[in-house]
């Protein structure tokens, strides 16, 4: 009796075969990972930006402290704010004097100046001076600027003869209404100062300093009531020149900015 010789090759059991995606199937999953990275890329792109603002207010509000303990211990005088460049010549000399903080940022490779100012011995925290979110650097180098806020002019600056000197003389404002740092735009910093006008004043519709709008078109802003707050622009800033014309859409910004600085003070 003979049996069949078992053949070879042919097809083998359906359980035995490899499992493997079909072409159809693997374009399918890519095009689920692209929508999902299509969803979730901006979503951690605004928790880093929100971050980072975070960051800036943390810094800020440290300042603030400093600022306000100067006064307490300089017996109700406003830390000196002196250290300006006439707008109309940027890069001419600066006024003499003391400041909180001094010297021109576009040249500074080292925290000097930030040691020099009078707030350094109340935090010497070279951070706690800039925008953790400014990638702004000193012109002609890789090195990051060392400041990212200005001081109101209106606060014990000597170029404004109605600056106030002292916080008594504040007496009849609002301490929360009234701003004191400000995150200023890279482009635009220079001196410590912030200048602005009121709207009654002949640069009342000019930007002499401009605030900075890398917080997704927003900027932090210092009170001197100590507290600090997260201000989001109706028109981005860009920096034309020092002491420019605000455009029409930048009118409600600059009004804004003007709304919280005090009254000219008459002794």
């Amino acid at each position: 009796m003979t049996f069949p010789k078992p053949q070879r090759g042919g097809a083998k059991p359906a359980a035995s075969r490899k499992a493997a995606f079909t072409l159809i199937e693997l374009l399918v999953v890519i095009a689920i990972i692209a929508l999902l990275a299509a969803l979730l890329l901006p979503a951690l792109s605004r928790a880093k930006g929100e971050a980072l603002s975070v960051a800036c207010l943390s810094n800020l509000k440290q300042l603030e402290i400093c600022y306000l303990s100067y006064a307490h211990d300089a017996d109700d005088e406003l830390a000196p704010n002196s250290y300006v460049y006439v707008f109309s010549t940027p890069t001419g000399p600066a006024l003499s004097g003391q400041s909180w903080c001094p010297g021109d940022v576009r040249q500074d490779t080292t925290i000097s100046n930030l040691t020099n100012g009078v707030l350094w011995p109340y935090n010497t925290s070279a951070e706690i001076y800039r925008c953790p979110a400014d990638k702004s650097t000193v012109p002609g180098t890789a090195v990051p600027k060392t400041r990212s806020f200005n001081l109101s002019i209106w606060l014990n600056c000597a170029i404004v003869p109605e600056t106030y000197k002292k916080l008594a003389q504040l007496g009849g404002v609002p301490n929360d209404q009234i701003f004191t740092f400000i995150d200023t735009h890279e482009d635009a910093i220079i001196d410590p100062t912030f200048g602005i006008y009121h709207q009654s004043s002949p640069w009342g519709n000019m930007w002499i300093d401009l605030p900075a709008d890398r917080h997704r078109q927003g900027g932090n802003v210092a009170f001197l009531d100590g507290h600090v707050e997260h201000w989001r622009w109706a028109a981005p800033k860009k920096f034309v020149t020092w002491g420019y014309p605000a455009r029409p859409d930048e009118i409600k910004d600059l009004r804004r900015v003007q709304a919280h600085i005090p009254p000219p003070y008459r002794p």
